[in-house]
């Protein structure tokens, strides 16, 4: 399994990449979706909302079970991929593209607990 270089992770397979307008798009890893397996629902935060480090801020749910979606990083959610949470296997196709939400962030200095790909491919090879 692949985990490219231009991302940064959580430890609860979550996936953040920066943008060049300073947000993060934020996405399921593709280790997390092979876990799930076939998505068929994706409840995203809210736009305008505001989020926090750690706390659960939406749910994807497959034939098999749910998960909650922990936000990466604290701020505000400033858009939401329409497409992909009206066809939730766009994530089973492309992972690492097809994000959930784009946020921007309070604090980029809060950054620190984000795993490298190095380290994030190191946690699921352990598993």
């Amino acid at each position: 399994m692949k985990v490219p270089n231009t991302c940064q992770f959580t430890e609860e397979h979550l996936w953040v990449e920066a943008t060049d307008d300073n947000l993060w798009l934020v996405g399921i890893t593709e280790y997390a979706q092979d876990l799930l397996g076939d998505l068929v629902f994706i409840e995203a935060p809210a736009i305008g909302s505001l989020i926090s480090q750690g706390q659960s801020c939406g749910i994807v749910e497959s034939v098999k079970t749910g998960a909650d979606l922990f936000a990466p990083l604290t701020g505000k959610v400033v858009a939401i991929n329409a497409e992909v949470i009206n066809d939730p296997e766009r994530i089973q196709d492309h992972a690492y593209s097809a994000w959930i939400f784009k946020m921007q962030t309070t604090a980029e200095s809060l950054t620190s607990h984000l795993l490298s790909a190095v380290d994030y491919q190191a946690l699921i090879n352990q598993k």
